[in-house]
């Protein structure tokens, strides 16, 4: 492992930075990617790593074609809102009410599952 970028360009894992805070947030699809990422520091690096919790169970990118509707979007979800190592912007969500509440209310804006690299 050269460094934490690997990791993301194999699609291992997804870093978020809140705009909110400090801590990053690391991003898997499921927990055994979190074992294979402590693992893989452990033997290339001998750094173990222990991971806290978010609050979070979703991420998705969020774009609109109306730049007002995502500046309204981001301002009043701010403490959700983070964006990811290319500075694309995401939407952290609790859990699924809470992201059909979001793509209800502000219809203008997409939530993206995945986002093309760049």
């Amino acid at each position: 492992m050269a460094n934490l970028d690997d990791m993301i360009n194999e699609g291992l894992i997804q870093v978020f930075q809140p705009e909110v805070g400090s801590q990053w947030i690391v991003g898997v699809v499921g927990v055994l990617q979190l074992d294979v990422m402590a693992s893989r520091a452990k033997q290339e690096y001998g750094v173990d790593l222990e991971f806290e919790a978010s609050p979070y169970e979703m991420a998705r990118w969020v774009t609109s074609e109306d730049p007002a509707a995502l500046t309204t979007f981001r301002e009043r979800n701010r403490l959700a809102m983070a964006t990811d190592r290319d500075g694309s912007y995401v939407f952290l969500a609790k859990g699924a009410w809470e992201l059909d509440y979001a793509a209800k209310t502000y219809e203008d804006v997409s939530f993206l599952r995945t986002k093309e690299l760049q």
